[in-house]
């Protein structure tokens, strides 16, 4: 299986600096996951959108893109899971 390229939002990058360093880390290792395999077991398909998917990293979701046809994952934006989804 040919690997994906990673993109990243500017809001997305800005989210993750603002981040501790534990989570940072935590979150840039699922996010480098993602470039194997863009739907790892945990990933749910967001309601209401056709390529929206999300992954759970401890407290915090990221919220990616996935574009099978150019081997892209773009990810959306990252947050607490309180606050992502608004």
């Amino acid at each position: 299986m040919p690997s994906y390229r990673v993109e990243i939002s500017r809001s997305a990058e800005k989210v993750l600096r603002s981040l501790p360093r534990e989570d940072q880390s935590r979150i840039a290792r699922a996010i480098g996951a993602l470039a194997e395999d863009p739907l790892p077991q945990g990933a749910r398909k967001l309601s209401g959108y056709d390529d929206v998917f999300r992954i759970r990293v401890g407290r915090y979701r990221v919220l990616y893109s996935l574009e099978t046809g150019r081997l892209i994952v773009i990810i959306l934006k990252i947050g607490h899971r309180r606050d992502v989804y608004r």
